[in-house]
């Protein structure tokens, strides 16, 4: 099983956390071939079932631990304390040792923050329109509100549609700040979603190495699910961090 192990957390025993990529060659005789952990997919549940059991196991995580949130594209963030699934949720917060929290993604960003030292993680859901209407802002205040500080924070931005291939129209191009859209290179506008996510990260008061981002382009490299690529046949990535007990 291949997966992204994010470097920022490396010196931080009491966290766990993943990134998947599509594993492609995993279950070819299904709708969608590779570790799709999308709750709204095409995928029988059975075998997302499944899915997430391989997955948990392989990275020494209890079975049927894990809380997801079912995304929308909004700024609901949910404190919890059980897994599960979380409607109409777009982040999620714990201090549960032991609790996972996933975000499921396919060209938006999986943003995934711990503070190790007092005990806080999180996990947004950060698409355009997340972005735009501040969840990561709003979710680095909640981490705050339960015990998180904000000099500890560690923050991955996870592979992610990139700018030269995230084409938007002037409508939505016109809801970022103009230093994070191209105008000119292209025919149609061109957002910079990593770029802005970082932006608001800085300005929240994290400190760039405080900060790891992905370079790669779900949209561009096969190795990921892209929903703008295989529509309806596309899987989704999870991003996964785990708030270690022992």
């Amino acid at each position: 099983m291949n997966i992204i192990r994010p470097s920022i957390f490396s010196d931080c025993p009491k966290i766990t956390a993943a990134f998947t990529e599509a594993n492609r060659s995993l279950y070819h005789h299904r709708p969608i071939s590779g570790l799709d952990l999308g709750i709204n997919t095409i995928t029988e549940t059975t075998d997302l079932d499944e899915n997430y059991k391989n997955l948990l196991q392989f990275l020494g995580l209890q079975e049927n631990s894990i809380a997801l949130a079912n995304q929308v594209h909004g700024t609901n963030i949910e404190i919890v304390d059980q897994p599960g699934i979380y409607e109409n949720t777009d982040g999620l917060i714990t201090k549960i040792p032991d609790l996972p929290i996933g975000i499921q993604v396919a060209d938006c960003a999986a943003v995934l923050i711990a503070d190790d030292i007092c005990g806080v993680i999180g996990a947004f859901h950060a698409g355009w329109r997340g972005a735009i209407s501040n969840i990561i802002p709003k979710g680095l205040e909640m981490m705050k509100s339960i015990g998180g500080q904000l000099v500890n924070y560690k923050i991955y931005i996870s592979p992610c549609i990139s700018e030269a291939r995230f084409e938007v129209g002037e409508e939505v191009a016109e809801q970022f700040p103009d230093f994070f859209v191209d105008r000119s290179t292209y025919s149609k506008p061109h957002v910079d979603l990593k770029s802005f996510l970082t932006h608001q990260l800085i300005d929240a008061g994290i400190k760039m190495d405080q900060i790891e981002i992905s370079t790669a382009c779900t949209m561009q490299d096969e190795r990921y699910f892209s929903y703008r690529r295989e529509r309806e046949k596309a899987g989704r990535m999870l991003g996964l961090i785990n708030l270690n007990k022992n």
